[in-house]
């Protein structure tokens, strides 16, 4: 096990920034995923810290020591790629079994290390198999095997489940968890899925365009995200995110939006900045919402609330996502699939006074303070 620091870590290629000044510490034993869209820069930063990338500016510790200048076999790392890259020309035993060969180990241990990792990953009836004759999560748990027989002190995982359908990736996606919860080896692991981060990591760190957008716990990200490229790609549909303005109304904030005013909840309030309050005017925000958040009634319960048109009804078994249209604002609401509305129908909407998220329209920043 081992702690992993980043200092003001960059990668240029050429003119091209690709990781920008990123700083990150994981700790000893830690499950962190690194998540973004393509291209923001996750595995070039996990390939630095792998040493299959060189480091432009910046430092890598892992364990105290500095190890730009290392070369991967000597960072004690072990790293399962998205292609599995299994030998082709070995058989399943020999595959797991090569990095012990590697570092010259007895035969005996080699035997009984390459048999107990066969057993923890159910794979131990394949061992004379070629991997020409295994299917794709039969080949992942092979690639998983070969990381962990030599007892690492460091996991690189870059999307490791990519190529399998969604029935076994939710399957292998639960197998590696109880895997690193059970050797407490220090992960680091790099998706493009917001689910797989979310329910996998201990952390997370959002990355954008090269730039580290947040760092946190799952539930701090989709509660409390710093900013609104967090807040809508975090949680799925995204939160839904409309133009408002903050006003003051008998002595209560509320957010006035094109399709109505709603109360901004006193939690919301005792979190607003301190230069974010509009008490001296009103002042233009972003107001997100996520969509477990709106709910519907069937009738408006004033001839002044706001009404929305159902658009589409989504059936996802226990729930269904609910499109509205109000104004020129396009919402979706999610709402249990036993008794959804009816597509055209006419709705009156409630957003969670509590549930809301404001942000500045210029930085898309957050207004509230972040726990």
């Amino acid at each position: 096990m081992s702690v992993v620091v980043c200092k003001e870590l960059v990668k240029r290629f050429g003119a091209t920034v690709a990781v920008d000044h990123v700083n990150v510490e994981i700790q000893d034993g830690e499950f962190m995923v690194f998540v973004g869209p393509s291209g923001c820069g996750k595995t070039t930063t996990l390939r630095m810290i792998g040493g299959l990338e060189t480091v432009t500016s910046g430092d890598i510790f892992i364990d105290g020591v500095r190890v730009n200048n290392l070369a991967p076999r000597h960072r004690d790392i072990a790293m399962v790629f998205q292609n599995y890259a299994l030998y082709p020309h070995y058989k399943v035993f020999d595959n797991i079994a090569y990095p012990l060969r590697l570092r010259k180990r007895p035969k005996a241990e080699i035997e009984e290390r390459v048999n107990t990792v066969a057993r923890m990953l159910g794979v131990q009836h394949l061992l004379d198999r070629w991997p020409r004759q295994l299917s794709g999560g039969e080949r992942q748990r092979v690639a998983l095997g070969r990381a962990i027989v030599r007892n690492p002190k460091l996991y690189l995982m870059d999307e490791p489940l990519s190529n399998l359908d969604a029935k076994l990736r939710v399957q292998m996606r639960r197998e590696i968890i109880h895997l690193q919860r059970n050797l407490g080896t220090t992960t680091i692991y790099v998706t493009h899925d917001q689910v797989e981060a979310m329910t996998m990591g201990d952390r997370i760190m959002v990355m954008r365009a090269g730039k580290v957008q947040q760092i946190g716990a799952p539930e701090v990200l989709y509660n409390h995200p710093a900013n609104l490229f967090v807040a809508q790609f975090i949680g799925s549909p995204a939160m839904n995110a409309f133009k408002g303005r903050l006003e003051t109304d008998d002595g209560k904030i509320v957010v006035a939006t094109e399709f109505g005013r709603f109360p901004v909840g006193d939690p919301l309030v005792a979190r607003l900045k301190p230069d974010r309050s509009p008490t001296l005017g009103a002042r233009e925000v972003i107001c997100g919402i996520r969509p477990e958040d709106i709910t519907l009634d069937d009738a408006p319960v004033t001839p002044a609330s706001p009404q929305a048109q159902v658009d589409l009804v989504e059936g996802l078994g226990a729930d269904a996502y609910v499109s509205l249209t109000i104004g020129g604002t396009t919402l979706i609401a999610r709402t249990p699939a036993d008794c959804p509305p009816a597509e055209n129908q006419l709705v009156t909407i409630h957003l969670n006074p509590n549930k809301l998220h404001l942000f500045d329209p210029i930085t898309e920043e957050t207004l509230l303070a972040l726990p």
